[in-house]
Parts: structure tokens; C-alpha cells; sequence
């Protein structure tokens, strides 16, 4: 494909971009890349979300972890789809990993910076230090404010579609000095993996775990708002709010002790709190799984009394944070763009996903319609047997729209079926079947849109 910028003719402004985030930072990166002049709107630092605490671009603000590496989850696959397809998100995180076992992790404050330095440093983008607070009135427009869209902005969207609750709540896992750890308690070990792993855990015995349970119960939480409902993302439940559900689901879920023993026993703990590193110089860590909306005061009494973290210092507390999505199949064509106001795109997790990679990951396929669309031309979408096409299955249109849509992870129940998959076939063939299928149409689509060298 030509990617020159003799394109440009077809419009006569930049592309506007608004949000510096993954996906906002992928869509401008794909369309730079292909001849298209980009204006990137970041609000920071004039403007902060209650979540950012720098000014760089694309922040993490919930965890350093891009999740699983491997091609047996789906999430996997689509990074192995955009590192082939030449994502500047996947291409970061490559630089700027972390051990983290079976997942992909990165050093934050690296993995930002190589971003905003690729970003600010291309001739065909304009980073605007600003905050938008109303629907850019310009041809071609990419809303990528992600789940912290601002006030205004989110009202005036809302205004637009006519939804009345476009919101539910996310949550953020404190990170913890490594040097404030107590080493003759915990023990390195991957799940499942022999010899020294990329994880510290914390063993636990059931007196112990259950005493932790009965803290989070009793402990005082940061109340949401009256006139707020406590819509929370299933894959990133307050810890608080899992312990809830039942005495052992935690020891089910984030503290499972399943493919872990301590090498001093050599028996598995009853339970364990897993910590991953979160930069390169291994000077922070953060507690797995533990995404919290509990008070300061009540973060460092209860995760102080856990073994090991007596003298625990935090980098950073737990938080709760507003999320905003759309009713993708109600209001979004196959293309992202918003049904009725043409040259409108929504992309990221407003977009109605999840996750870092998922929101990078439409910010990439809008970047790549937004390219062709300026200069006159109708881009090729991502084939539905790729992990891109499952992405854009869950937010396909529906003629009588979906009331209970919530965003969604990648997954490969979003994925077509294969050719007579009436037959019951193990998963892990299955898997690696709808794998090689997904990136055997990757090869195709990356041949059809002239993807970037990776």
C-alpha cells in the first residue's frame, strides 16, 4: 500500500484525535504512519483524571500488565496479532517488559515514554496539550478518552446518543516499594513453573487468610456517590467486594494457591498473595489482583498485617475510579463510527472493551479506517476470524440493541466457531486451532492494509 502523503489531498484538515491514551496514541501512530496529518488532543497536565498521576502519554493508571503472553488465551493472540501488524503499543511493551512469568508486564514510566517519544517526535503529528470539552466540529474525529472521559465531553456524548447511564466503576491494585518487603517470608515461584519464578508471594495459612477476610469485611471503603449505582467490571472486582461474595472466593481467585509451593515446606500454602514487578529496576511491586477502593488509612492496617508486609511502604494506594462506555451495538457501525454522525469514530474502551490491549487494539483499527477514509478510500476491516474481528463482534451493530451490553476482554467465545465444531474438542486443541486459524487471516488483512514494519 502507498502510504505517502500525497493522501492527504482528501481532507483538507488533520485527522483530530482526541485522547492520549493507547488507543488514541495507536490510532495517531497508524494514521502518521500512512501519509494522514494528525492533531492528538491530551488534556494532561493542565486537566487530570482521578486516576493519572503523570503527564506522559499513554499512562497506565490500573496495573503494569498487558495479561497473558501465550497463544492459549485469547488476549495473547491479539498481541501476537498487532505485534505482527506493527503496533506502536505492542512494539513499547516488547522494549520494556518486565518478568511477569506467563504475561506480558512492562516498566510504566518506560513503556510511557517510549510511546510519547515515538508520538511527539513524527512529522505528521500535533500533540495539543488541552482539554476538549466539546465534540470537535472537524471532518474526521477519533473520541479516545478512554474510561476517564471528562465531564463535559462524556455529557455532551451522552447528549448525542441519548443514553442515560453510560458508566460503571474500575478499580486500582496498590504498588508497594520491593525494598519494604519482608524477603524471609515470602518465596519467588511462577504458577506452575519450576525453579525460581517472576512472581514474591506470600503464603498464607487458612487462620491467617480467614483473619484477612474478616478485615476486609469490617474495614470503611470510599462511598460512591448517592445518585451512583456500583456498576463494576467482573474482571476487576474490588477485593472488598469479592470477599463479599463469599468467605472463599478470593482464595478461588486472586489469592489461589494452585501451581505454587513454598520451597521452605514444600507444601502448598493455604493461600497466597502474589506480587508482580512493575519497572525494569524491580524497585516496585504490585499486589495481584488486589484493586481496592478501601480508605488510606484502612490499605496500610490491613495489607500491613499480611505476612511479610509489616513494614510495607506504598508508591501508591489502591483507588476506584468512573468508567465511560457506550452502547456499542446500539450506537457504533462495524467501522467504530457513531451511526448518525458521520465522521464521528469512538475507539478504546469507551468504545464498549476492556483492557489495555483490547483498547490499543481498536485505537489500531481506527487509525487504520481513519488513514484510508482521508484519502477518499474504504479500508479493509479485520477478518472475523482474528482476535480484532471477535473484538468488533461484540460490539457489532444490533437492529434492537442490547439493554444489559457490558464491556467486554477479548475471548475466544467471541470467536466464530470452527467447521465442525459440533464435535467436542479439547481446549487446548481448540485453541490452538482458532490460533492458527486467527493468524493465518491476520497475514491476509496485514497484506491488505500494507501493515508497518513491526
Amino acid at each position: 500500500m502507498d502510504g505517502g502523503a500525497g493522501g492527504q489531498g482528501a481532507i483538507a484538515e488533520a485527522v483530530v484525535v482526541v485522547g492520549g491514551g493507547l488507543a488514541g496514541c495507536e490510532a495517531a501512530w497508524q494514521m502518521a504512519e500512512r501519509g494522514t496529518r494528525v492533531r492528538l488532543f491530551e488534556m494532561r497536565p493542565g486537566a487530570r483524571s482521578e486516576a493519572h498521576q503523570g503527564d506522559g502519554l499513554a499512562e497506565l493508571v490500573c496495573s503494569n500488565s498487558l495479561r497473558g503472553a501465550s497463544l492459549g488465551n485469547a488476549v495473547g493472540l491479539l498481541k501476537e496479532e498487532m505485534r505482527r501488524l506493527g503496533s506502536l503499543v505492542l512494539r513499547a511493551a516488547d522494549a520494556n517488559a518486565v518478568p511477569a512469568g506467563r504475561a506480558l508486564a512492562v516498566d510504566r514510566e518506560a513503556f510511557s515514554r517510549f510511546i510519547q517519544d515515538a508520538i511527539e517526535g513524527h512529522d505528521l503529528i500535533e500533540v495539543v496539550r488541552e482539554r476538549v470539552d466539546r465534540i470537535p466540529d472537524a471532518p474526521l474525529v477519533i473520541l479516545a478518552t478512554g474510561p476517564l472521559t471528562a465531564k463535559d465531553l462524556a455529557a455532551e456524548v451522552q447528549a448525542l446518543l441519548g443514553e442515560t447511564s453510560l458508566y460503571f466503576y474500575d478499580a486500582i491494585a496498590p504498588t508497594l516499594y520491593a525494598d519494604s518487603i519482608d524477603y524471609d517470608v515470602v518465596f519467588r515461584a511462577s504458577r506452575y513453573e519450576d525453579g525460581e519464578g517472576d512472581y514474591l508471594n506470600l503464603p498464607l495459612d487458612r487462620e491467617a487468610y480467614e483473619t484477612f477476610i474478616a478485615a476486609l469485611l469490617a474495614a470503611d471503603t470510599v462511598p460512591l456517590h448517592a445518585h451512583e449505582k456500583a456498576l463494576y467490571f467482573e474482571g476487576c472486582l474490588p477485593i472488598e467486594e469479592m470477599a463479599r461474595r463469599g468467605p472463599a472466593t478470593l482464595s478461588f481467585g486472586p489469592m489461589k494457591p494452585v501451581g505454587l509451593r513454598d520451597p521452605r515446606t514444600g507444601r502448598r500454602p493455604f493461600a497466597v498473595v502474589q506480587l508482580r514487578q512493575e519497572n525494569k529496576a524491580g524497585v516496585l511491586y504490585n499486589l495481584v489482583g488486589f484493586q481496592t477502593k478501601l480508605r488510606i488509612g484502612e490499605q496500610q492496617r490491613i495489607f500491613r498485617a499480611l505476612p511479610g508486609l509489616g513494614n510495607a511502604v506504598f508508591a501508591r494506594y489502591g483507588s476506584v475510579h468512573r468508567n465511560t462506555f457506550v452502547n456499542a451495538p446500539m450506537h457504533l457501525a462495524a467501522t467504530l463510527e457513531v451511526q448518525g454522525r458521520p465522521g464521528l469514530y469512538i475507539a478504546g474502551q469507551m468504545a464498549g472493551v476492556e483492557g489495555y490491549v483490547e483498547s490499543a487494539a481498536l485505537g489500531f483499527v481506527a487509525g487504520v479506517q481513519l488513514a484510508y477514509r482521508a484519502r477518499g478510500e474504504t479500508a479493509p476491516g479485520p477478518p472475523a476470524e482474528t482476535a480484532h474481528g471477535a473484538l468488533l463482534r461484540h460490539l457489532a451493530p444490533d437492529p434492537g440493541g442490547r439493554q444489559a451490553f457490558q464491556p467486554s476482554n477479548v475471548n475466544y467465545g467471541l470467536f466464530p466457531p470452527l467447521p465442525g465444531s459440533a464435535k467436542r474438542i479439547p481446549r487446548r486443541e481448540k485453541t490452538q486451532r482458532l490460533a492458527d486459524r486467527a493468524l493465518e487471516a491476520t497475514a491476509q488483512w496485514s497484506a491488505e492494509i500494507g501493515a508497518l514494519s513491526p
